[in-house]
């Protein structure tokens, strides 16, 4: 298959490129920032962004909340299937 954006260097708004799935945990950083989060039933997502800053947030499911992050901890967190979008 043909990537005609291939030779584009993609932006913040651009859409994501790469999905990971996120294991939350309190002690290890996610493998690369997010640009968003999905997840697959509704729930709190407790993580930090990349500029350092910890929040807990509710994400609906099958939306993509849009959140820089690079971590993503198990304590607080109760959505399930999470999937990292980068």
């Amino acid at each position: 298959m043909t990537d005609r954006f291939a030779s584009y260097t993609p932006g913040l708004e651009a859409p994501a490129a790469e999905l990971f799935e996120v294991a939350p945990s309190d002690g290890t950083n996610l493998p690369q920032a997010t640009r968003a989060l999905n997840v697959a039933q509704s729930g709190t997502v407790r993580l930090t962004t990349v500029t350092g800053t910890t929040a807990t947030v509710f994400v609906a499911a099958g939306i993509a909340f849009p959140v820089r992050a690079t971590r993503v901890f198990a304590t607080g967190t109760s959505a399930t299937g999470i999937v990292g979008m980068a």
